[in-house]
């Protein structure tokens, strides 16, 4: 996705250098890492609270780690486990039509936003939204955040559980979010009477999930 520089009114600075921090952590670990780690801490300077904590977690983390080792790590992390997907509709929708239509919504919003959604990505790729957000249009892209606020917490949980050191990045996401609670009673009463739900269905992903 090629980002514009659009009106970023009603949203704070903090919350879309955060965006972009996280979105370039959760990237790949390839062979440009070291240079998104570098823009990493020159975001984080900017950033106060305890997010800029939560981000220079996984950035030392990633530092100090070998290359085969954050490969490795991603990849089982997340491409092949369910419970750890990035893409944001899984828990919304889960393998059904209902989340093909959510996708479509979100590459709908990129281009009212004036960009092309991504070639290489799905568009409900949690690093996609949030560079979205940090660069393109902060206030839809916030919005889509919102909505998806309990996708992104179960996402959290799951890292958190398998004590990685992803879980800080995602983790500070939520930091610049409201509180899930409300939005979790809506998409519960919800995937009660549909049958998109949070815990069931497949993921989209680069490689087929393993659990």
């Amino acid at each position: 996705m090629k980002l514009l520089t659009r009106p970023r009114a009603h949203v704070a600075l903090q919350d879309r250098l955060v965006w972009q921090a996280a979105s370039l952590l959760l990237a790949y670990p390839d062979e440009r890492l070291a240079d998104r780690l570098r823009t990493v801490d020159e975001l984080r300077a900017c950033v106060t609270g305890p997010a800029a904590d939560l981000l220079a977690r996984t950035a030392s983390a990633l530092q100090m780690s070998d290359p085969m080792t954050r490969a490795t790590d991603y990849v089982e992390t997340f491409d092949l486990r369910r419970r750890s997907t990035l893409y944001l509709t899984y828990w919304t929708s889960g393998d059904t039509r209902n989340r093909g239509r959510e996708m479509l919504a979100f590459a709908e919003v990129y281009r009212d936003a004036g960009v092309r959604p991504p070639d290489d990505e799905a568009p409900d790729y949690l690093p996609v939204v949030l560079e979205f957000a940090a660069t393109v249009d902060p206030v839809a892209g916030r919005r889509l955040l919102v909505e998806y606020r309990v996708s992104i917490d179960v996402v959290r949980a799951a890292l958190t559980d398998c004590r990685s050191p992803y879980a800080d990045t995602v983790a500070a996401v939520c930091e610049t979010l409201p509180s899930c609670m409300a939005r979790a009673c809506r998409m519960t009463s919800r995937s009660s009477s549909s049958s998109g739900q949070l815990s069931a269905g497949r993921a989209i992903e680069r490689r087929p999930p393993s659990d």
